[in-house]
């Protein structure tokens, strides 16, 4: 059975595919070749993977992007299609659709937007509320360096505080744009800001929000 991480993974190769290996993405000073080194590292690498948390891992990690970027672009490719070897624990199917929707998701995304032409994708109502479930999750984690308090709130009212903190700004959107915007891509999310203007401005601006 298909699974929602898969099909954003399938999306995801195809997108940095007809890219080409040069292109912008939202990712701030990477291309589309070292996002897709991202992707196969993170799986592929787990021994450098955690320096994107622990600081002491950072080279390791440098090193590891150095060497799959260094690779054709279409073998990158490939390697995000074939998905993580079966050691990885990606390669268990409840933790790749825990971990991955989220973020081929996203990553998608950054391809998607950093486009000028790009237009918005038709998202079905089962796959937003499994977007807004994994938010829910993970709210607090990713706006914990918020300047402001920050509340995330979907259309039909549902809330998450992801910053406890005053002032606060409401931000109003779908799940798959409040995720953009918690994810530090808030110039590309479609979403409604309320609160003090200052405010607003500070946390639009922030470099602090997600990971």
């Amino acid at each position: 059975m298909s699974t929602f991480a898969k099909r954003e993974r399938l999306l995801l190769a195809d997108l940095l595919e007809t890219a080409g290996p040069e292109a912008s993405t939202l990712c701030e000073g990477w291309q589309t070749r070292d996002l897709a080194a991202h992707v196969v590292v993170r799986e592929r690498r787990p021994d450098a993977a955690g320096g994107l948390l622990i600081k002491q891992l950072a080279p390791r990690l440098e090193k590891a992007m150095e060497e799959f970027a260094a690779k054709p672009y279409e073998e990158l490719i490939q390697l995000i299609r074939t998905g993580p070897p079966r050691f990885s624990p990606f390669s268990l199917k409840q933790l790749d659709e825990m971990s991955n929707t989220v973020e081929f998701y996203v990553h998608a995304e950054d391809v998607r937007r950093a486009q000028p032409d790009w237009t918005a994708r038709v998202l079905d109502p089962v796959f937003q509320d499994t977007l807004w479930s994994r938010m829910e999750r993970t709210a607090r984690l990713m706006g914990r360096g918020a300047p402001t308090g920050l509340v995330l709130r979907r259309p039909d009212g549902q809330t998450v505080v992801a910053h406890r903190g005053t002032p606060v700004v409401t931000v109003t959107g779908e799940p798959s744009e409040l995720l953009l915007f918690l994810y530090g891509r808030q110039n590309a999310a479609r979403v409604d800001l309320e609160g003090d203007a200052d405010a607003i401005e500070r946390l639009h601006d922030s470099k602090q929000l997600g990971i």
